[in-house]
């Protein structure tokens, strides 16, 4: 929680929050036949963007605006576009995603979705393994493809027929390009918010643009590992070609308290672009 807000200060946003979200819960959507390939079961996997954390105007999780599970009224999730196919998953949307989770937390994650019975998974992780205090601190490249493959392998031997979408990692090497101008951003970032890329975010000294550029090559990096993987996964998984990666999003669409997470415009976007690889668009 940033530095220096007080205890009342926090309790009135959280108000405002809620007001803001009131009749948080999904509202009715069309009933009728169920479409074929709908789900019956939806799990979310990954990290504190799934999980929506700061979309309601305070520093924690908030899952009713995750673009993938939430059942808020102001993100037309996954879960909720689903619901237009299949009336009965009502109440059947699972997030498992936790703030701070790395790719070695996505095996027991997917533990969990096997638990449920999920015949849609969805999967987002991978920034926390690059936003570390620095450079080498980062997830080395060969152990993130391994612990994907550990957690897909769990997926596909406990759900087997599962469909699962993996989303790429959003380009935060673009945050602080459209960021390091606006001094509110880099202030919130002083906080600690993923150092090894927005540390010292106004300087222009070398080692300093070396670090954001290794910083970018690593979530490429990334990406390629996560389509790899789920290429060799098989028929049932299905990679998002970086559509979530190639958003140029602006500071609109992320909240203003860290600067960091989507906001419900930047979830939604979130939503909107991620659809499309699902296979169920049709």
């Amino acid at each position: 929680m940033p530095g220096r807000w007080t205890t009342a200060a926090v309790c009135l946003l959280a108000l405002v929050a809620l007001a803001c979200e009131a009749g948080g819960d999904a509202a009715p959507r069309p009933s009728g036949t169920v479409r074929p390939g709908s789900p019956r079961v939806v799990a979310a996997l990954g990290d504190s963007i799934t999980t929506g954390f700061g979309s309601c105007l305070v520093l924690t999780s908030c899952q009713r605006n995750s673009w993938s599970t939430g059942d808020g009224l102001r993100v037309d999730s996954h879960y909720r576009r689903l619901l237009d196919r299949n009336p009965g998953l009502r109440g059947k949307a699972h997030n498992h995603a936790r703030a701070g989770a790395r790719a070695s937390a996505l095996a027991g994650q997917a533990e969990a979705a096997v638990r449920d019975r999920a015949d849609y998974v969805t999967v987002l992780v991978g920034a926390n393994d690059a936003c570390r205090a620095t450079i080498d601190a980062m997830t080395p490249v060969a152990d993130f493809r391994a612990e994907i493959n550990r957690g897909l392998r769990v997926l596909r031997e406990g759900r087997p027929k599962a469909r699962v979408l993996v989303v790429s990692i959003p380009n935060l090497y673009r945050l602080w390009e459209v960021g390091h101008d606006e001094p509110r951003a880099v202030r919130a970032w002083r906080r600690g918010v993923c150092p090894a890329l927005l540390a010292d975010a106004t300087s222009t000294a070398p080692a300093d643009r070396s670090r954001r550029a290794a910083f970018r090559e690593r979530i490429t990096a990334y990406n390629a590992q996560l389509k790899a993987a789920c290429r060799a996964y098989g028929s049932r998984c299905r990679y998002d070609g970086g559509a979530a990666h190639r958003v140029r999003f602006d500071l609109d669409l992320v909240n203003r308290l860290d600067y960091f997470h989507p906001n419900t415009a930047g979830q939604s976007r979130l939503a909107d672009v991620t659809w499309r690889s699902a296979g169920y668009a049709d």
